[in-house]
């Protein structure tokens, strides 16, 4: 479907207002590093949410339905990846045994990675689709392989982000302090520069994104081709995400069948990519370079809702099994 044109001013304005945000964010947390209450990250997280919500009712006035629900659709899977994200960084955090007054800045450093290496991906990526549109067919196989893994080797998935081979080089080749110096990387310790374990923590927390990244770009190129929502659903799904850590804490782990939804989330882009990638086939040897009349499109609101529903039945599936859990635990206590 051809979309309405969005306003140069709005896309620009929208861009640089949200930047100013996350520096702001970024700023309070280098002047004031405290661990966030429950009350201070829930304000947060709902003020982030909101502010999302408006930029969607904007782009509806803007450039009607379509769009909107290209963003919140694109934004809801981003955000379900980054909440992945966090259990990563949770390994992370307890691993290398980050203190909890450390773990603001920790996270404000991988969200900014995260978001650099996000903008490299998505320019990569609009050029590719621009250019060839057999594209698809690699990004869906690559969502349809990811998916597998996301939902078989769960596990194995987070020791390879949090202690790849990467880091385990770093660790053989510099010497650290065996204590932290607050946030700094580097230190004077007699006369000596000597790292500190927080390089390790940046370095496994900007492999991470980097993993992370490579997943979520495709899938979203998945829903939309417009750069500007790719990369602003990115700003929206990553805002709020530090806050959000401190705010669910032991909830995280309550979520064991979140990596279910998500992987389920990756497999239906995949078939969708897929799908979109036969529609209007070039490659000469399927179907002679004719594009596939029966391939279905797969519309933005039926994506919005397989989202929405995968993530709420995991959610749900998940809360219901840690009860029973827990009442099972309590009887055997009794």
């Amino acid at each position: 479907m051809e979309l309405t044109q969005l306003p140069l001013a709005f896309e620009v304005i929208s861009i640089v207002v949200l930047l100013v945000i996350l520096t702001i964010d970024l700023l309070l947390v280098v002047r004031r590093p405290h661990v966030p209450s429950l009350k201070e990250s829930s304000l947060w997280v709902v003020f982030y949410v909101s502010l999302a919500l408006v930029f969607a009712l904007l782009m509806l006035i803007l450039a009607g339905g379509e769009y909107a629900g290209q963003f919140v659709a694109g934004w809801l899977t981003e955000y379900s990846l980054s909440i992945d994200n966090l259990f990563v960084f949770v390994i992370i955090m307890a691993r290398f045994a980050v203190p909890p007054k450390l773990q603001q800045e920790v996270l404000m450093i991988g969200i900014v990675i995260a978001l650099i290496l996000r903008g490299i991906f998505i320019l990569l990526g609009a050029q590719l689709i621009e250019n060839f549109s057999w594209i698809f067919y690699i990004f869906g196989a690559f969502l349809l392989y990811t998916a597998w893994k996301q939902a078989f080797h769960e596990e194995d998935n987070a020791t390879e982000a949090t202690d790849n081979f990467f880091i385990r080089m770093i660790k053989k080749r510099v010497a650290t302090t065996p204590e932290y110096h607050g946030a700094k990387i580097r230190v004077n310790i007699a006369g000596r520069k000597v790292f500190t374990p927080m390089l390790i923590v940046f370095l496994a927390i900007g492999s991470t994104d980097l993993l992370f990244a490579l997943d979520s770009i495709p899938a979203i190129f998945g829903i939309t081709q417009s750069p500007f929502i790719v990369f602003t659903a990115n700003i929206f799904a990553l805002m709020g995400l530090r806050q959000l850590y401190f705010m669910l804490g032991g909830l995280l782990e309550r979520l064991v069948y979140l990596h279910y939804g998500i992987a389920f989330i990756l497999a239906f882009i995949g078939v969708k990519l897929v799908l979109h990638a036969m529609h209007v086939n070039e490659l000469p040897f399927i179907n002679g370079g004719e594009g596939i009349e029966w391939a279905p499109e797969i519309g933005t609101f039926t994506s919005l809702g397989v989202i929405v529903g995968a993530m709420a039945v995991a959610t749900v599936a998940s809360l219901v099994k840690s009860s029973r859990d827990e009442r099972k635990r309590l009887a055997g206590v009794r």
